[in-house]
């Protein structure tokens, strides 16, 4: 199981830097995109996954803002991956991947997510978590928690939108119970489990 610590740069495995891979207009991706369940079992190479996570919070400029808003730039978003490989955490800065268990969880966390197939099937499931904290410390609790669910739907949006124009198909997922999610990724307590989305190439 994952050990929850902050990853070591030594733990760093780097992911392909963002390139265009796809000549899709915007336009085309949203008139595009559905909820999609069925995936073929094959696995996304890292360009495809770094693709996705990059669309998520990749870091756009040298101030540091990313592809998603964040309320006060605060960032509070922390996204893992979880495929047949194991499960690793996505760290933005120099945009690689901290692996944190090679263990397949996905039949787990299926059963984490009140039993959804799509979730043990899919060759990916990117999963959004929260640091509220980072938030809340300047807008407050109340408000700062609506930023941030705020944020995981510009993020999560991102990722549906990139996976249309990469050949991918994806669905977001909201229903699962947080405690056991936590439990199965053995998140550090602050990451509070807010989205999952699984992608794969459709059947």
């Amino acid at each position: 199981m994952p050990t929850g610590g902050a990853p070591t740069a030594s733990q760093t495995v780097r992911l392909p830097e963002p390139s265009p891979l796809s000549t899709m207009t915007l336009d085309e991706a949203l008139r595009t995109r559905r909820s999609v369940r069925d995936f073929r079992p094959d696995a996304l190479g890292p360009e495809l996954v770094g693709r996705l996570l990059w669309a998520a919070q990749g870091i756009t400029s040298d101030e540091g803002f990313r592809t998603a808003p964040s309320a006060g730039a605060l960032y509070p978003l922390e996204l893992y991956v979880v495929t047949g490989e194991g499960v690793s955490r996505y760290l933005p800065e120099g945009h690689g991947l901290a692996p944190l268990a090679r263990a397949d969880v996905r039949a787990d966390l299926a059963a984490a997510a009140l039993g959804q197939a799509v979730v043990g099937d899919a060759p990916l499931v990117i999963v959004v978590t929260a640091v509220l904290s980072r938030t809340a410390a300047k807008y407050g609790a109340d408000r700062g928690e609506r930023y941030v669910h705020l944020e995981a739907g510009h993020a999560v949006q991102n990722v549906l939108l990139e996976a249309v124009a990469l050949g991918l198909a994806a669905v977001p997922i909201g229903a699962f119970d947080d405690a056991r999610v936590a439990e199965v990724l053995s998140l550090p307590r602050a990451h509070a489990p807010l989205y999952l989305v699984a992608v794969g190439r459709p059947r």
